[in-house]
Formats: C-alpha cells, structure tokens, sequence
C-alpha cells in the first residue's frame, strides 16, 4: 500500500473517530483544532506579539518546572518536559488565547502528598500512568460537558485548598532552606523522605535545629533577598530565572574557596527524556494500585478543570474573547496524554505564565507553541548548569511559589461572607493539613454541596385564606373562614432535600381534627423529583385512609408532566388537580376551592376571586 493510501486511510479513520466522539457530547461539539479558525487573517505583527509572550513564558518555564518537580518530589527534567510538551499540543486544542500548560504547585504537591501516603508504590514506575489516567479523564470529561459543572463548585472550596496546599508546602520546605542534614530529616534506605503528618513534620523540624546549616540559612537569605529586590524594583524580568542564574554563580565561587553546597546533580536534560514512555498498566493492577492511582488521578483531574476553567474565563474576560471551557478541557487532556509518554508530569493550567503571556500582548495560541519550543531549545543548551543551584536556594523560590497562592482578600471574603462559606473554608483548610490532599478537596466540595442543599431544601409553606376583598392573604390570627379547607403556598425546591420537611409541615397542618381539605397551591414549587413525589404520594395515601382529601391547585406543566410520568395524578386524581393560568392567576385556586365545596357537599353561593396585577402578579 503507498503511504499516499495509508495516509489518506488514517485521515479518514480519525475524522470518523472525532465524528463518533462528538455524537456521544450531552450538548454542543468540540473542535478538532480550534487554532486553525484563529490562524486565519494571521499577521505577521501578531507574531511579533506572540514571540514576546512565548519568550516571556520560557524563561518562566524552566525555572517553575525544576520547582514543581522539586515540591512533587520527581527528578527535574519530568517538570521541564511537562512545561515544554503541555504548552505545545495544548496549544492545538485549546479555545483560549492566552493560557499555558504545564505543571502547578498545587497539582505538583498533590503528587507529592499521595506518594507520601503510600511509600510502597514506586513513584517514578508509576507516573506515566498516574498521568494517563488523568488525561484520559479530561478527554472524557470534555466530551460530556463536565467542565459545565465547575460553576457548581464554591470558590471557598478552591481558596481553602490552596490556602492548605500552600502551608504544607511551606513547611515541607522548611529542611532544605535550614540545611538540616538528610540524616535528621529522616531519610529512608530507598531514598524517600518518612511520611509525616504536618505537625510531626514541624515537630521534627524544630528538635533537628540543632543541625541547622548557617552557611546554607545564609545562603537562603540571600536567595530570598534577590528574588524580592528584583520583583520589587524589576518587575519586568523573570525574577525567578535570574535568582537561579545568581545563586549558581554564588555556588560556582564558594567551591573556589572550598565551600560546598548541596546542589542538584540530577539536573541533566537530554534528548532522551523526550523518548517515548509507555504507561505500565498490568503490574500496578497485578500490585494491586491501580485503585489507589485512580482516585488520585480524578482528583488532579478535577483540580486541573477548576483551574483551568476559572483562570482561562479570567483572561477572557480582559481581553474580551469568548472561550469554551469543555474546548480546553479537552486541550489539557490531551497535553497530559502527551506528557504521559514523554517523561512529564502532571499538568494545569499556568497562571503566572498565562499571565505573563497576556500581558506581554500574545495574540494567539501560537505563543504557547513559541513558549514550549523555546523551553525545550534552552533545556537542551543551558539545562546541564541547573546542576549548580543549590537545594537551599530551590526551596527559597518554592517557597516563595506556595506564599502567592496565599490571597489574604479571598480568605477575607470566604470566611465572613456567610457562615455556610465560613464552615466550608475551614473544614476544607483543616482536612488539607491532616489528610491527603486529593481526600480533602473532595471533602471540601462534599461540606459545600450538602449545605448548599440544607439552605435550599427549605420550602415555605404559608396558610393562605380569603380577605374582605377577596383576595388571597396569609390567614391572619382568626384563621381559616371554612374551617374545613385550608390552602396551602408552597413556595421553593421541592426536590429530595426538600421532600421530607415538606411532608412533616403538611402531616402538621393535618393535625387540626375538623380539617377535611388541603388545597396546594404549588405555582411556586419548583424542580419535584421522585423523593418529593413519592412523598407527596404517601400523604395522599393517609389523607384518605382518615377521610380527607388533597387537591392541587395552580400547578405549573413541570409539575403536572412529572406527576403524569410518575403515576401520582392518579393517586390524587385528575379531577383534583388544577393547572395554573398565568393570564389569570387565581383561577386554579376557584375551581381548587368549587371543587372542596362539592367534596363537602356544602356549595354555598358562588365564590368571587378579585385579582388586580399590579398588586398580585407574583404570588399566586
């Protein structure tokens, strides 16, 4: 076969992949390469800005991925690969103009708090699945429109975990920048640090002071102090580029001197980290770990679609833009496929670099290709002297990474915004520092969601009755005119949350022993399921069993379909069920009321229901 055939053969098998792919999307479709559409009309004057942006984002790059990869606890090169690969083939898929893939700190200490938990998986033989699996995740979750619930989730929740993630790392930190040998911090035979609980390791730190290093703190402060002096008075350079370039120099002239740091050796950057890996599913399923990697990639997974979501509709908003954040689910989906089998680690959503893009005026994606491009070029050239930086000034910038993740105005506002905010914050803070950390966060969502739904599962039911002028009114301290009947305004949810308080309220209107009649007036009940419907079967049930009835009156075609669907209209009957008129509100309640009265067998003189808009619009 000639490869004109097979190449025309492979074109048509991924078109109809992608066709097959997209029939299985809830809603919407997904481009296939959304950069092509932004190519057109391209000039080269947008090149000359997205040459800038890409620049300015690589020589973030390597510095953040040497960092990250320290903070995940993986050799350097898996944090250079992923910011170089990520940022390429993400750049392919993505709907936004500005964002950058490649490792986080938070994504990055995630990692790293797993592996700590369990020191009997191997975590380099397992990364590039942990990575696959994540991507994989995103791909599908594109598919089915996940990135559309990200808007469900509290920003106290992503606050909370940062604020967390940021503390622990900190701390973690903490031996490296003191030069406490890695005798005293526990270092075991196969290299890995013990696992620790955060306040064994600030424990730990603080009996080992007596180890301290004063050359290496000395080192550190200064360390510290070039960084904060250029990112004060040159806020334009890459701060955290330049601070290892010093500090290697630094390190390069105490060793003339015969003054040794501890640097890393393991900085080395060849073309073989680009070699393709292959993840390794049968003898972590045979040890028995896929389970435990699974849950860990869901959760980077989910982190990564928070971040990426809510950073890329950020910049779209600045530069006025539209973005699909499915589109670019799928993108960084597909950037972690990538980094799975070329030696990368876990990848999100940049912030600082997308930043750093945006502002340097990059017009499209093609900056994230010039970004990753020029990462790798500078990896190869200039990574070997990565060598050269010292452990202590590394854990500086890292350091120094986790506190930008400290926003004390977000914290501000989710602890004092409401109480519900406040507990969610504070659960999700706490179960940070104590548990792992892909535990806490879906601890966190879960405290969001169940009070979320505490606050909403809580319907109004007001006793209505008849006023002098015939109006609809909440019956006043004289009661019900008609002893017999008594109306009912449900207000609110009445979905499972909801089903039961709603069921206890009607049982305690029920208590008056010369009620016959309940009218519910359910306009303003909103979203039944079957937990409500099946309690509102129930009630009938005991109605009748002590002789009384249930009438509905107003009910909107939502609710009047579900209980069609559900059989319930039958239970009540369909004589008793009364759909509401928008053009004449209180009609439904009339015929609701007729109805009682020819139940009772007491039909009095015909009932007159005034209406006036401009009063009443909104409450029957």
């Amino acid at each position: 076969m000639k490869w004109s055939s097979i190449l025309h053969h492979s074109r048509a098998l991924m078109r109809d992949a992608w066709t097959a792919a997209n029939t299985v999307s809830v809603t919407g479709k997904l481009e296939a390469f959304p950069l092509v559409r932004m190519l057109k009309g391209y000039r080269m004057a947008w090149f000359k800005d997205d040459l800038r942006g890409g620049t300015d984002g690589a020589l973030l790059a390597i510095p953040q991925g040497i960092a990250f990869a320290v903070i995940a606890g993986l050799p350097l090169a898996y944090g250079i690969t992923c910011s170089a690969i990520a940022c390429i083939v993400g750049a392919l898929l993505m709907s936004s103009r500005h964002s950058i893939y490649g490792p986080t700190n938070a994504s990055a200490f995630m990692v790293a708090s797993f592996f700590a938990a369990y020191p009997n998986i191997d975590q380099l033989d397992a990364m590039p699945m942990l990575v696959f699996l994540v991507g994989a995740l995103l791909v599908v979750g594109a598919f089915l429109r996940v990135a559309d619930l990200g808007q469900y989730i509290s920003r106290s929740v992503v606050v909370a975990y940062l604020s967390g993630a940021a503390v622990q790392m900190i701390i973690h930190q903490l031996p490296k920048v003191l030069g406490i040998s890695e005798a005293a911090q526990g270092v075991l035979k196969s290299g890995k640090l013990e696992s620790r609980t955060l306040l064994g390791e600030v424990g730990h730190v603080l009996t080992s002071l007596q180890t301290v290093s004063w050359s290496t703190l000395g080192l550190s402060l200064a360390t510290l102090a070039i960084y904060l002096g250029l990112r004060r008075w040159r806020s334009r350079w890459p701060a955290m580029a330049l601070t290892l370039v010093l500090m290697g120099v630094v390190v390069k002239l105490l060793q003339t001197f015969g003054i040794h740091p501890i640097t890393y050796a393991d900085a080395s950057f060849t073309w073989r980290n680009l070699l393709p890996m292959f993840p390794d599913f049968a003898s972590l399923q045979i040890a028995g770990q896929f389970s435990q990697m699974f849950g860990l990639a869901l959760a980077l997974a989910f982190l990564a679609m928070l971040e990426n979501s809510s950073m890329a509709r950020t910049l779209a908003s600045r530069s006025g833009h539209d973005v699909d954040a499915n589109q670019d689910m799928l993108s960084l989906g597909a950037a972690n496929l990538a980094c799975a089998y070329l030696s990368g680690m876990p990848a999100s959503h940049s912030l600082t670099r997308s930043m750093a893009n945006f502002q340097s005026g990059a017009k499209t994606p093609i900056s994230a290709i010039v970004g990753g491009l020029l990462c790798l070029i500078g990896a190869l050239t200039v990574g070997p002297l990565v060598a050269y930086v010292p452990k202590a000034s590394l854990g500086v910038l890292v350091m120094c990474a986790a506190a930008g993740l400290l926003n004390g105005q977000q914290i501000r506002i989710a602890l004092r915004a409401t109480g519900s905010d406040a507990i969610v914050f504070l659960t999700t803070f706490i179960a940070s520092l104590v548990v792992p950390l892909h535990v806490a966060i879906f601890l966190g969502v879960g405290v969001s969601i169940m009070l979320y739904l505490r606050k909403a599962a809580r319907p109004t039911l007001v006793e209505y009755a008849f006023n002098q002028e015939g109006n609809l009114a909440a019956a006043g301290r004289e009661g019900r005119q008609n002893p017999s009947i008594s109306i009912v305004h449900v207000e609110g949810e009445l979905f499972f949350g909801a089903a039961e308080l709603f069921r206890t309220q009607i049982q305690r209107t029920c208590s008056d022993p010369n009620l016959r009649i309940i009218i519910l007036r359910l306009k303003n009940a909103r979203h039944l399921d079957a937990t409500s419907v099946m309690a509102l079967d129930e009630l009938v049930r005991v109605m009748r069993a002590s002789g009384r009835d249930l009438i509905v009156s107003g009910a909107s075609a939502e609710v009047i379909r579900v209980l069609q669907d559900s059989g319930v209209n039958a239970s009540i009957g369909d004589e008793n069920i009364f759909a509401g008129d928008p053009s004449n509100p209180n009609l439904a309640t009339r015929r609701a009321l007729k109805r009682a009265q020819q139940i009772l067998g007491t039909i009095d003189a015909d009932i007159h229901i005034y209406y006036d808009p401009s009063k009443d619009a909104k409450k029957e």
